[in-house]
């Protein structure tokens, strides 16, 4: 499968990574030159388990989406939520009448913006449970292991959409076909909702958030806000069970991890993809007419830190 996958971060270099490994035909398209000039003169450099791993694959900027020449097949998305509508205007010359997206962004409402450039019976949403992270420009560590799921927007999609997860299969990406996926990506919203805005704005990890005697409440109203919300839009959250899924990170191997917003904002000054996540349950809820204080407020903070800390 001839698949273009745009932003080639941790995780979009895992999947270029991994399916390239799997035969297919992989192009990488990144906003990041120093990363570009590295993957282009040393491969894509991952410790992958404790193993080194190099792969060399073409990358391209959005300025230079003209030389890849091919439509794709697949497009994945894996840029920041805030760059998703710039780096799909740019890549408008690979998207024909044949090529689907496949969107495995954290958060919500991402599908109102890929409407805009592909036929939605070729939109594919769906989450991945897979962990990377980037040491440096063209460099990856990829730890453990992960799963995928997959579901059409439309009915239209679904043997494509069949034919993404034989690929993914044989790449040991461990997909899944979802009959509900838009629960799934609510449930994981809630833990970008919680995790990745309280951990970046007490800037601490995971465990040092659960160790707190306020995590537990904390937790309980943000993800309270987001089932109030979801049900609007037809998604009924077992708050209970969201709950104990998020408290369970407070002790297992990825209590010592500092959540991407962290790192984003934090350590790199980056910013957010806050406005898809907590400011989307916000927006949401005043368009619904539901209060969601919490959320509110955790999006306006990230955005004042981001501010202060004079995140691009």
């Amino acid at each position: 499968m001839k698949i273009t996958i745009l932003g080639a971060g941790g995780m979009g270099g895992r999947f270029g990574m991994m399916l390239h490994q799997a035969g297919n035909d992989i192009t990488l398209v990144d906003g990041w030159q120093a990363n570009i000039d590295a993957i282009r003169q040393n491969g894509l450099q991952a410790d992958f388990n404790g193993q080194p791993v190099t792969v060399k694959l073409p990358i391209y900027s959005p300025e230079e989406i003209d030389q890849i020449g091919d439509h794709a097949d697949l497009i994945i998305a894996f840029t920041k939520s805030n760059q998703l509508a710039t780096m799909f205007e740019a890549v408008k010359p690979i998207i024909s009448e044949n090529t689907y997206v496949l969107c495995l962004l954290n958060g919500i409402g991402h599908e109102e913006i890929l409407k805009n450039f592909v036929n939605i019976d070729h939109l594919i949403l769906g989450i991945t449970m897979w962990t990377a992270g980037m040491t440096g420009p063209g460099h990856l560590s990829l730890l453990g292991d992960g799963n995928i799921e997959l579901q059409n927007f439309t009915p239209a999609g679904k043997n494509f959409t069949l034919q993404v997860i034989d690929t993914f299969e044989k790449a040991g990406l461990n997909p899944a076909y979802s009959e509900n996926v838009k629960y799934s990506i609510w449930r994981k919203a809630c833990v970008n909702g919680t995790l990745n805005g309280l951990c970046s704005l007490l800037e601490c990890n995971i465990g040092e958030l659960g160790k707190t005697d306020v995590a537990e409440p904390m937790l309980r109203t943000i993800i309270h806000e987001f089932a109030l919300v979801a049900a609007h839009e037809g998604v009924d959250l077992d708050e209970a069970e969201v709950y104990q899924h998020i408290a369970a990170t407070f002790t297992a191997e990825i209590a010592a991890h500092y959540p991407s917003m962290y790192q984003d904002l934090v350590k790199n000054h980056r910013l957010t993809e806050i406005d898809f996540i907590n400011g989307a349950v916000w927006q949401k809820g005043q368009n619904y007419n539901i209060a969601t204080p919490y959320c509110a407020l955790i999006t306006q903070e990230i955005h004042a830190k981001e501010q202060i800390l004079g995140a691009k």
